[in-house]
Order: C-alpha cells, then sequence, then structure tokens
C-alpha cells in the first residue's frame, strides 16, 4: 500500500520528469520552395516542422502567395529564404502576414554570379539559382544550421551533428558530379535548357548551358531568340536539349525538332519532384540531373 511519502515523491517526480509519451514542440519553420525545405529538414531532422510556399514542381518565378500562405508565415517562428531577390513576390508576403519569425536569407556568404542580360526579370543582374552548386549548398547548410541554432538553442547539438552528417555526403555526391562530368567528351559538354537556371552548374562544372527564356520563367522567348538558338545548335553540333520540370516542355520540343538535337531528358532546375519521384531530395535532384546529363551527351555523333 502506498504510503503518504510515497505519494508525494511520486508528484515530485512527475512533475520533473516528462510524461511517457509527451511530444516535446517542434519549432515552426516555413521555408519558401522545395529545395530549401529539404535542407531545413536535413538540418533539423525530428525537432523541426517545415512547411513549404512553393513545393514540389512549383515555379518559384511565378507564385502567386494565398491566404493561406499568410496565416503560415504568421504562425512560423523561422521563415528560411533563398534571396538573391529569387521569390519576388515574398516580401510583400512576409510584411501582410504581420509574422514576427526571424527571417533567415540562405544565400548569405554567396558571390552571386552576374547576369550578361537580366531579360526584364527583375533580379538585379544576379543569378539567384546558387544551389546548382554543390560547393554553394554547403554555404545553404551551413547558414540554416545556424538560424537553427539562433531559434532552438536547446537544439544545438543535434543541428551541429545533423549538419556535419549531411556535409559529408555533400562532399561525396560533389566527387560524383565531377567524376560524370569527366566521362562526358570536352567537346559535347554543352546542352539546351528551357530557362537560365544552371549558370552556377555551368562555371562548378563545365558544361556549358543556354536557354531562350534567360534567368526566369516569367516572360515568353522571342522568336529572335528561339531562331538564334537553333541556329547555334546547328553550328557547334549540341547534342541534346533538356526538358525543365518547372516549364511547359512545347519551347524546347519546338528547339529540339527544327534543330535536329535529341530530347536528353528532364532536369529538375527549381524545385524538387514529389517525394515519391526521382529527385525528393536536394541530393537525388543532384543525382538525378548529373545522370540525365551524362546519359544524353556521352552518345554518339550529335
Amino acid at each position: 500500500m502506498l504510503n503518504r511519502r510515497s505519494v508525494l515523491l511520486g508528484l515530485a517526480a512527475g512533475a520533473v520528469l516528462p510524461l511517457p509519451g509527451l511530444a516535446q514542440e517542434k519549432l515552426s519553420v516555413v521555408a519558401s520552395f522545395s529545395i530549401l525545405g529539404d535542407f531545413v529538414r536535413e538540418i533539423g531532422g525530428e525537432r523541426v516542422s517545415v512547411a513549404l510556399l512553393v513545393g514540389p514542381d512549383g515555379d518559384a518565378h511565378v507564385y502567386s502567395p494565398t491566404p493561406a500562405d499568410a496565416k503560415t508565415v504568421a504562425g512560423a517562428k523561422l521563415v528560411v529564404v533563398n534571396g538573391l531577390k529569387f521569390e519576388g513576390w515574398l516580401t510583400r508576403l512576409i510584411k501582410s502576414s504581420g509574422t514576427k519569425a526571424t527571417i533567415a536569407t540562405a544565400t548569405t556568404g554567396i558571390t552571386p554570379q552576374k547576369l550578361a542580360d537580366d531579360h526584364g526579370h527583375g533580379h538585379g543582374g544576379e543569378d539567384p539559382h546558387a544551389w546548382q552548386s554543390v560547393a554553394n549548398a554547403k554555404i545553404y547548410v551551413g547558414n540554416v544550421r545556424d538560424a537553427l541554432v539562433a531559434a532552438d538553442a536547446a537544439g544545438k547539438a543535434i543541428y551541429e551533428a545533423n549538419a556535419a552528417a549531411y556535409l559529408t555526403k555533400l562532399d561525396a555526391l560533389e566527387a560524383e558530379i565531377k567524376a560524370a562530368v569527366a566521362r562526358i567528351p570536352a567537346e559535347r559538354r554543352k546542352a539546351i535548357t528551357s530557362h537560365d537556371a544552371f549558370g552556377y552548374f555551368v562555371k562548378a562544372y563545365g558544361i556549358a548551358f543556354i536557354a531562350p527564356q534567360g534567368v526566369s520563367t516569367e516572360a515568353e522567348a522571342s522568336a529572335k531568340d528561339v531562331a538564334r538558338i537553333i541556329r547555334q545548335i546547328k553550328a557547334e553540333k549540341m547534342p541534346a536539349v533538356f526538358l525543365e520540370n518547372i516549364t511547359n516542355p512545347r519551347l524546347a520540343e519546338q528547339i529540339a525538332k527544327e534543330s535536329g538535337a535529341k530530347i536528353g531528358g528532364r532536369l529538375y532546375s527549381d524545385a524538387l519532384s514529389a517525394a515519391n519521384g526521382p529527385a525528393g531530395t536536394y541530393i537525388a535532384m543532384m543525382k538525378y540531373n548529373i545522370s540525365q546529363i551524362e546519359k544524353a551527351l556521352v552518345g554518339g555523333p550529335a
């Protein structure tokens, strides 16, 4: 039989020990688009709850926020954004939401590449697609880690350990991409994409991409641009034209048909696929892209 002392000790213990099955409240994080969301999940693990504004296969260039997005942002503790004017609609959304969340810019510390022609898309002459270089992705990871630690100091050890493990995976990914590029003959390291999302990839890995739409999907390519690219494909014997998951395939298909280049497959540029697709995470996306590129460019004569 329990005596009074046992009951009091039991109550005291219950006051300081967590009840079985009582889950710790997760840190509420909003990521502006799917690639950032994956970085947050990898580093945050079970301590975070992640909501996306632009989901898988979504185009952040032309996204229009909804009232539900404002509510989501208002309830967040941390909002992670790309920056470099990638999300042109985000400043208005944050202001209208009235959120008290900390805003963390994942590209802080990255030297942006300059654009030869911004095509009037409002990126301020800077290419925002910095994640296409794995070296830059490591900077994203460091910024996300630091933002999570600042928002949830109790999880510091977990966030740092998760980030360190993920950085090791990114080192392996970088080596895999470089090995694949090395297997592509130098004269065949060139191709066409729908819009110019691969500038950092070009600089990091030495495969030349040209695109009729410039750096954004907001405007249609002109007939003059398309004709120029078709002439360039024929003159340089470019092997392949790639579709993108966020763009209408008709333009790339037209260019392929009129130039004689083959369709080299679909690349994931500004968004991941659904979780059960071929590019459900950042690492899966980069592996899938380089496999498609290698497969298309290593073939026989163009």
